[in-house]
């Protein structure tokens, strides 16, 4: 490999990652007036330029849309989720084989190495966390205390969900914070009756609203030409309408506009640079993906966003002597405590009554029913701790697309015009307890083809979360058949479930009081050495049930704007 550094590679500040966290980083940064360097280790995505599948009918893809068997046998590891071979988006997963990991327990690393990152591929459920969720380690004692409450994050999840544009509904709800929403999207015919049924026949608090998306329902908001939601419902493709929110549409163009943006794709970063006598961090190794030259960035403040299993393990690689272990790991936590949020299991029905109602459109969004275990009083429960929401919605489906056989021939012009039944999916998504058993390290034995080193993973899910399923999947029974609907089954699939299917792995580098303890304080700076701020996932002390992108998103801008407070009081 060779070697290169010089005067020219210096900047005020660099990012690490372009995703839902780096573009926020890079964004409020550049707008704070610091030139800032921003790294991505895959390749360049430009929007609506590169998104090849924006258009495409199913009858486009070959084969049906099937991945290949070769699109098997190099995503061998993310075939398992069922998602990320899908010739629709499976462009924007990494290959298995070029991008190698390692298991001592099963885990599902879903990862996008490309500008943009997940957030091109993103759910986009935006939900805010509550106090209920801050206080709650502290309270039972489980793992650390974050070191921030709600009214610390309030304002900047108001910054956040302003700028990115969600639509959804407020409630007055303590375990699901209300926000600054677009107008919501409508219920059909058959998530009305669930709603009203719920209401009626429970009593303890639950209810349903439409889910919080990050698709503008309305209007228009700042980026590249970002307009309203066509109801296509082909977000994972990347929208050339820029319709809901990504990095690529959105944080990332506006950074650029204010002229403080250098974007570089194919650099892998891994290592930070600390200089033992001003014990702070003076820059990055990186390698060009493409090339495998070697070279050293310089910046006052470093931002890692590359997702938390990825920032935990560039520092783990940044040994000193003054961090024999990794930058930032005088506590022992780096690394530990992985969480994501299991799911999988839930209940399904029929809805008849319901034959002269049709969809019209591709609604982007499902329903939500908020957490309603262990909130106090008579939402307590013995069998386990903390609680978990559903997603899910219904829809009717046209009988040619669920008998293969009608898709062909002479019964297809009748059969399309004959819709199908009409059914509806409770999907639960449970809190994952922090564990520092539940860990990633890596095996200097097996190097990539960088000579880099690989994660392996060492985590499963434990004693509260399999007690939790069982209540998941009885509770989403329950609420279906007081709906009256038919055919109400449960469903449960623990041979299926590992951590990382989620696709919401966190907690590698918590947030915390103590340094012993932790290894970020409460503005997401590694306690030891404050000019390195870690804003993904891997800040994450507990994971809540709620989806976390948009406290991602809050965080890393709070974190953003006070590095660029210290840096204009010459602390960095």
């Amino acid at each position: 490999m060779n070697k290169k550094s010089n005067q020219t590679n210096a900047y005020d500040a660099i990012v690490v990652g372009t995703g839902i966290s780096g573009g926020w980083a890079a964004k409020e940064l550049c707008e704070n007036g610091l030139k800032t360097l921003v790294l991505e280790r895959g390749r360049m995505i430009k929007h609506i330029e590169d998104y090849p599948t924006a258009h495409m009918d199913p009858w486009d893809f070959p084969n049906g849309g099937a991945p290949s068997r070769d699109t098997k046998i190099r995503k061998s590891k993310q075939h398992r989720t069922g998602y990320a071979v899908n010739q629709e988006h499976g462009h924007f997963f990494v290959d298995d084989l070029i991008h190698p990991y390692n298991e001592d327990k099963r885990f599902d690393w879903i990862r996008g190495y490309h500008v943009g990152g997940r957030s091109i591929t993103w759910g986009r459920q935006s939900y805010r966390l509550s106090d209920i969720d801050f206080e709650a380690n502290k309270k039972e004692g489980i793992a650390v205390d974050w070191p921030v409450r709600y009214k610390d994050i309030a304002p900047w999840y108001d910054k956040v969900e302003e700028f990115i544009g969600v639509s959804g509904e407020n409630l007055g709800l303590k375990q699901l914070p209300d926000g600054k929403f677009l107008k919501p999207m409508n219920l059909n015919c058959v998530e009305e009756k669930l709603k009203a049924k719920i209401s009626e026949n429970f009593n303890d608090g639950r209810l349903l609203t439409i889910g919080r998306t990050a698709n503008l329902s309305e209007g228009t908001k700042p980026g590249f030409g970002r307009s309203s939601c066509q109801y296509r419902s082909r977000c994972s493709r990347g929208c050339p309408y820029g319709a809901y929110f990504s990095s690529v549409s959105s944080t990332l163009p506006v950074a650029e506009a204010t002229g403080n943006m250098t974007l570089r794709p194919n650099s892998i970063v891994h290592e930070i640079i600390y200089d033992d006598n001003t014990k702070k961090a003076t820059g990055v190794k990186v390698i060009d993906s493409e090339t495998k030259e070697v070279l050293e960035f310089t910046a006052k403040v470093i931002f890692l966003c590359a997702s938390a299993i990825a920032s935990a393990s560039i520092l783990l690689q940044s040994k000193s002597e003054r961090f024999p272990n990794g930058l930032g790991n005088d506590s022992g936590e780096l690394g530990h405590n992985i969480m994501d949020h299991h799911f999988h299991v839930g209940a399904s029905a029929k809805a008849d009554g319901f034959s002269d109602k049709i969809n019209k459109g591709r609604r982007p969004n499902g329903i939500y029913i908020p957490r309603f275990r262990n909130l106090g009083g008579r939402t307590n429960v013995k069998e386990f701790k903390r609680g978990y929401g559903y997603q899910g919605g219904a829809s009717r489906s046209k009988t040619s697309e669920l008998v293969a056989e009608l898709k062909y021939g002479t019964e297809l012009k009748e059969a399309i015009l004959k819709p199908g039944e009409w059914r509806i999916n409770l999907l639960a998504f449970g809190e994952v307890l922090p564990n520092h058993n539940n860990k990633m390290y890596l095996d200097y034995k097996k190097l990539d083809q960088w000579g880099l080193p690989t994660v392996t993973f060492d985590a499963a899910f434990g004693e509260n979360e399999w007690a939790m399923r069982k209540d998941m999947q009885e509770q989403a029974v329950k609420m279906l058949e007081a709906a009256g609907f038919s055919d109400v089954k449960g469903y449960d699939n623990p041979e299926g479930q590992a951590l990382g299917l989620g696709i919401h792995e966190m907690g590698t580098a918590r947030m915390g009081r103590n340094p012993k303890t932790s290894v970020l304080n409460q503005y997401n700076q590694v306690h030891a050495c404050k000019n390195v701020y870690v804003t993904d996932g891997a800040f994450m002390t507990s994971a809540g049930c709620q989806n976390p992108s948009l406290t991602y998103m809050a965080f890393t801008a709070r974190a953003a704007n006070h590095a660029a407070q210290e840096i204009k009081k010459n602390n960095f």
